[in-house]
């Protein structure tokens, strides 16, 4: 509480100071009126358009990080992506673009083969300083694989010199419990020869909570609780070299180590009553004990040759992912404490991907023409035994629920893509095909799906420049979705003793075709796409009446419609004080046949984001951003509005050495997710999630080092990433 009052004085400090100003408003205005270009005055505040830090790149949004005022007191890169026009990250640090598309992470032009959870470290583990800007394409071209709906990619910024140089971020989250993030970066630079090592190490403890009403077929009350306590430690590691053998010739090694432990309890409770709420029926407890850990192993290499208008270049990834998870299941009469149920599980999933492709290039003239080749193989397999307690008090085997799992995929595909310059006018037209051959073998089930189908995804983009402050693009491609591994595996998650979900080894590929059309201004940019998917993969609830089990199991949809307008526009109210707005409409029309009927609903809701950046005297900056989303959801479930509120303080040290940064993320601790099913007669349930995401923050990162060598641009590539 003494944290969040200490804010609620600053905002007042703010308020004062703000009013203060506003009285020799009129004075800054005639004097920004004699060094400005022609402003409107509103109520003696001067708004007028802020310096460009904003560009399109063949219709793809670019945006400055590094010295970029809406990001000084963005503690790493997943803060900046939260403020990053047409992205969102959400409370579990998902990136979407688009509403509910999840991008490829690019890296200076090229993808980063990693699990989910070392990705979301890694990301972590950037400061804004060390990222020179950030492109976000949401309509890639055939040259990119065809699973990518959406690429975000991040130019790090270079170390230009000889000799060494490093860098150390440090954050502090509080809240109930405390977690700390550690990284260490380290550069040396040659003539012929940059190394690179990065090191981190990660602590702290999470908490999620779960509530859930349902009324039962019988005509009961159950409610739901769930508490759920991670204490984390993450370790990694990462070492590269950059050859520069010569002008035309480059090779680089890429090696790193991620490592994970989680030691989790999960408390729950199920407590029903009878339809008047006053006769108690059943009151249940469980605990479920967890012990994780997940090592993660890759390895990249890069070569790149260059001879005038023609360049070759090669990209190998390799990424080995292990899982281990042993698990305790307790079920437990409240009022008595006699035991229900108690089963154990035991977990091994390994996950090998391979990845290799070729892209070469020649410019003729005005024209380029660019032509590829890729091959990716992925083998997953999942081996889970449960042993139960018998009426002996012995463990025995259960079959029912263990659960052996394989899954294998090889992908070849290939590209050719045109490109041309008309004066103001660039054309990009391309074509890919990708030939997919895929087997899951469910063991314990003895159900053996194997699939090889052929598919060809054009893609065609304009771009006209009118001048420097207008341009416009229009863009078409259509795209492929393949189910991943944890929505084939026929294996039973549970959240609770009745809870659970399930993926179904039949699950079809979705393919999405949709067109974009973008306008900037000056940096305002509006941007409009509309799209339809076919066999859209979903999740749906069964609900048994007799043993109240509730279940989410996979399916594909026969269609959607979708549609998406964005607009974001930073505005300079005065000298210290910058506004970013953006406004995103969403629209999702689901064809969802359900228990012998068929839903329809057109689904309409919008998101506001309000970036404010006050500069102060002495260096330092204030940022107040405020997230808002609509009440949404699907043709099923209706999603209940929320918000969130962040404050945060900056200021440089020591020549901009030292940089430190304090602030309070969802101060009002408004970030949690509720839910509504839409049909009482079919089921009767709402619930939510929260997460431990309001909190305190300190940030320190320092730099050292120093000299003078350009380094080579690292050279694009367009490998793909698909770690599950």
């Amino acid at each position: 509480m003494m944290i969040k009052l200490w804010f609620f004085l600053l905002l007042l400090f703010l308020s004062v100071f703000g009013n203060a100003q506003q009285t020799t408003g009129q004075k800054v205005s005639d004097s920004l009126a004699q060094q400005k270009p022609p402003t409107t005055n509103i109520s003696e505040v001067v708004i007028q358009s802020a310096p460009r830090r904003i560009k399109l790149n063949d219709g793809n949004l670019t945006m400055a990080v590094s010295g970029n005022k809406d990001f000084k007191t963005s503690t790493h890169l997943l803060d900046v992506l939260r403020k990053t026009p047409g992205v969102t990250v959400d409370q579990e640090e998902g990136i979407f673009i688009g509403g509910r598309e999840t991008p490829a992470i690019f890296i200076d032009g090229k993808p980063i083969v990693m699990s989910n959870q070392e990705l979301q470290a890694y990301l972590r583990s950037l400061s804004p300083e060390m990222v020179e800007s950030i492109e976000v394409n949401t309509n890639p071209s055939s040259k990119y694989d065809a699973e990518f709906k959406g690429i975000i990619d991040i130019k790090l910024k270079k170390n230009t010199n000889l000799g060494w140089k490093g860098s150390y971020n440090g954050n502090v989250y509080a809240y109930k419990f405390n977690s700390r993030e550690n990284t260490l970066n380290i550069t040396y630079n040659t003539e012929k020869v940059a190394y690179s090592l990065q090191a981190g190490y990660n602590d702290g403890i999470s908490v999620y909570r779960y509530n859930a009403l349902q009324r039962l077929a019988n005509t009961n009350v159950m409610r739901t609780r769930t508490y759920q306590e991670d204490q984390i430690k993450v370790y990694s590691i990462q070492a590269g070299a950059d050859f520069r053998l010569n002008d035309k010739n480059r090779l680089s090694l890429n090696l790193r180590g991620n490592f994970r432990d989680i030691d989790r309890m999960r408390l729950g409770s199920l407590y029903t009553t009878d339809k008047s709420e006053t006769q108690l029926v059943f009151n249940t407890e469980n605990e479920n004990p967890m012990y994780y850990f997940q090592n993660n192993y890759g390895i990249t290499t890069d070569y790149s040759f260059q001879n005038k208008g023609f360049k070759i270049s090669f990209l190998g990834n390799y990424l080995s992912v292990k899982n281990k998870q042993q698990d305790d299941f307790i079920n437990k009469d409240k009022p008595s404490s006699a035991v229900l149920s108690y089963w154990k599980s035991d977990l091994v999933n390994k996950i090998d991907i391979y990845t290799g492709q070729i892209d070469a290039s020649q410019k003729i003239g005005d024209a380029e023409i660019e032509a590829g080749l890729k091959y990716s193989q992925s083998n997953t397999h999942n081996n889970m035994r449960y042993d139960t307690l018998s009426v002996n008090n012995q463990f025995v085997f259960d079959p029912g629920r263990t659960n052996l799992f394989s899954y294998k995929e090889k992908i070849v595909a290939g590209y050719l893509a045109y490109k041309q310059k008309f004066g103001k006018l660039q054309i990009n037209a391309g074509l890919r095909f990708e030939n997919t051959n895929s087997i899951s073998d469910a063991v314990t089930v003895d159900s053996i799906v194997s699939r090889n189908y052929l598919e060809w995804l054009p893609s065609f983009s304009a771009n006209y420049t009118f001048n420097k402050s207008n341009e416009f693009s229009l863009a078409y491609s259509r795209k492929i979705t393949r189910p991943v591994f944890s929505q084939l595996n026929p294996f039973r998650y549970y959240f609770s003793p009745l809870n659970y979900w399930m993926g179904n080894p039949y699950l079809q590929p979705s393919f999405t075709s949709q067109v974009r059309a973008t306008y900037r201004y000056k940096n305002w940019i509006t941007s409009f796409t509309v799209g339809k998917e076919k066999d859209v993969m979903t999740r749906y609830p069964r609900y048994n009446p007799k043993t109240n089990v509730l279940e989410y199991l996979g399916t594909n949809l026969p269609y959607r419609n979708f549609a998406v307008l964005e607009t974001s526009f930073p505005v300079k109210i005065t000298k210290w004080w910058n506004i970013t707005s953006q406004i995103t409409g969403y629209y999702n029309y689901e064809f969802r046949p359900y228990l012998d009927q068929v839903f329809t609903l057109g689904i309409y809701n919008y998101e506001i984001r309000v970036n404010q950046v006050f500069t102060l005297p002495k260096g330092y900056t204030i940022n107040l951003f405020t997230n808002y989303e609509s009440k949404t959801g699907n043709s099923l479930y209706i999603i209940k509005p929320r918000y969130s509120i962040d404050l945060s303080i900056q200021k440089s040290w020591l020549d901009n050495k030292l940089n430190t940064k304090i602030g309070y993320n969802n101060i009002f601790d408004t970030y949690d997710q509720k839910l509504e099913f839409r049909y009482k007669q079919i089921i009767d349930n709402q619930f939510r999630h929260w997460w431990d995401n309001s909190r305190f923050f300190f940030s320190l990162s320092y730099s050292f080092g120093g000299s003078k060598y350009q380094a080579k641009e690292t050279q694009r590539t367009d490998e793909e990433n698909r770690a599950r």
